[in-house]
């Protein structure tokens, strides 16, 4: 659960919002729908000779029936955390008529870049190899992330849009393609970072042994007119992913010709992003809803 105490509560509810991008008549979310979900745990969705197991919780309507999929990853620098982080979202997205594959991925530094891309390449794999099990429509299948895993869905969409990426070998390719993007806190160009651990642990280097990886491992990179549609959520006062990197991410976007919206959430910092995320998670729904054609 998402707490914290009432006074930052109280502090994170008075920040307003900017919504660029949006259709001038927002989609309404439809209401709940309490105990229609259903929740499967621990499907082991990499192969046996995978050089980690990795799990994967799915969350679906309990309605039998074709849905729409989204593939969930939790954030944590790319070294720590655990899905249990986005149940409450993945939840949500089940609640609102969408099946929700909630996943854990390899950590660094145990295991650098591209390690944890192919985690997700092969999640997405799993998820379309398995879409007649959980009543999935394999032609509209979405992701979703925060902060490293924003970076990570990000990456994985502009990746498998982009046939002259490299990384899309061996285990990436269009199959690996999400129809749609909800990333927040997203770490769009890692080039940005000056000095800190994580981005050099994730990567095996900083920026000065390996500019060319850290240029490759960068979303913004990768952006070309295939890229699928993007909304990006963003606090303007995170402190850890500082908010150009929302702008610049969306720049890039609109550079292609990307279907895209910026929702930026004033006042708010990386962790009250995420915490009470209440109104840019709903329109991350609603621009869901409408690229994955739920009704």
């Amino acid at each position: 659960m998402r707490l914290l105490p009432l006074f930052l509560i109280l502090a994170a509810l008075g920040g307003c919002t900017r919504h660029l991008g949006a259709p001038d008549t927002p989609t309404a979310a439809p209401a709940p729908r309490p105990e229609a979900v259903t929740v499967i745990r621990d499907r082991v969705y990499t192969p046996a000779d995978w050089p980690q197991a990795l799990h994967a919780d799915l969350y679906r309507p309990r309605a039998e029936g074709r849905y729409p999929a989204v593939l969930v990853v939790h954030g944590g620098g790319w070294a720590r955390r655990s899905p249990a982080d986005m149940a409450d979202l993945a939840r949500d997205l089940a609640e609102q008529g969408f099946v929700a594959m909630n996943i854990e991925y390899r950590f660094a530094p145990t295991h650098t870049f591209p390690a944890q891309l192919q985690d997700l390449q092969m999640a997405m794999r799993w998820l379309h190899a398995h879409a007649d099990d959980y009543g999935v429509d394999r032609a509209r299948v979405g992701a979703w992330g925060y902060f490293s895993g924003a970076h990570l869905v990000a990456l994985l969409a502009t990746v498998a849009a982009n046939p002259d990426s490299p990384l899309n070998r061996p285990h990436g390719g269009p199959v690996t393609r999400p129809r749609a993007v909800v990333a927040g806190g997203t770490p769009a160009d890692l080039r940005l970072f000056q000095g800190g651990e994580l981005v050099p642990q994730f990567l095996g280097g900083g920026q000065d042994e390996i500019p060319a990886i850290h240029a490759q491992a960068s979303p913004v990179t990768q952006v070309t007119g295939h890229t699928p549609p993007m909304f990006l959520y963003h606090g303007t006062l995170d402190g850890v992913v500082p908010v150009e990197h929302a702008r610049i991410m969306r720049r890039a976007l609109l550079a292609n010709g990307v279907d895209n919206e910026l929702y930026l959430m004033k006042g708010r910092g990386h962790v009250t992003a995420f915490l009470f995320g209440g109104g840019a998670e709903e329109a991350g729904m609603a621009f869901l809803r409408r690229h994955l054609a739920v009704p």
